[in-house]
């Protein structure tokens, strides 16, 4: 059974005043770095085989307070970023209705597309579940931990999952440095009994050392 643990980063200053990150790399605040070394030993318990990170240093920080337990390295995938988030990086999100109103009402009516250059979800999720997939066959039946994003983790999982939107807009955002766990079946069946050809399955979601409120969703 191969596992796949998705964990969102720890806080940023952006998270806290809901300004738009999406590609933009914010590193963890204070509380963000508490957060990851709160989680890091829940996550170790796991028995982790590899991290991946996104390349931003808020994800990849973030990986390094597992790896600094596990000692095992971690492996950056820029397929991992956030969605780019266009002209709205660096606004806050009362300037992003402002000045951009439809597209804004467009965005949180939950249109994929909703214009001025912000990532359609589609090729976000291709490209993340890309990365995952990439990153769980490194270690086949084994465990995995891949430090990622808000926005991020829920599409590339969705894609994973084969879930449409409309069953994907239903499913809470991560909280920051909380996870969702995967698993697949085995490569290879059991002695006497037929491969389970089930593929991926969602065995938990938003998982971590506290039941925390979400923070400034997939921004």
């Amino acid at each position: 059974m191969t596992r796949l643990i998705v964990w969102r980063h720890g806080n940023t200053d952006w998270n806290a005043a809901n300004r738009v990150q999406g590609q933009t790399d914010v590193p963890l605040n204070e509380l963000g770095r508490d957060q990851a070394r709160a989680a890091a030993p829940l996550l170790a318990a796991l028995r982790p085989d590899a991290i991946v990170a996104s390349d931003l240093s808020r994800a990849a920080d973030t990986a390094a307070a597992l790896a600094a337990l596990t000692g095992l390295p971690v492996r950056t995938d820029a397929r991992l970023r956030e969605r780019h988030f266009g002209q709205w990086q660096g606004l806050h999100l009362t300037e992003v209705a402002e000045r951009f109103p439809d597209e804004y009402a467009r965005w949180r009516a939950g249109d994929p597309d909703p214009g001025v250059d912000l990532e359609p979800l589609h090729d976000l999720g291709e490209r993340v579940a890309a990365a995952l997939l990439e990153a769980a066959d490194a270690a086949p039946d084994g465990t995995v931990v891949v430090a990622t994003h808000g926005g991020a983790s829920r599409q590339g999982i969705g894609h994973l999952l084969g879930w449409d939107q409309a069953v994907l807009r239903s499913v809470g955002s991560l909280a920051n440095c909380h996870w969702t766990e995967l698993r697949r079946a085995p490569s290879a069946p059991a002695v006497g009994r037929p491969q389970d050809v089930r593929g991926w399955q969602l065995r938990a979601h938003n998982v971590g050392w506290i039941t925390a409120p979400v923070v400034a969703d997939a921004i």
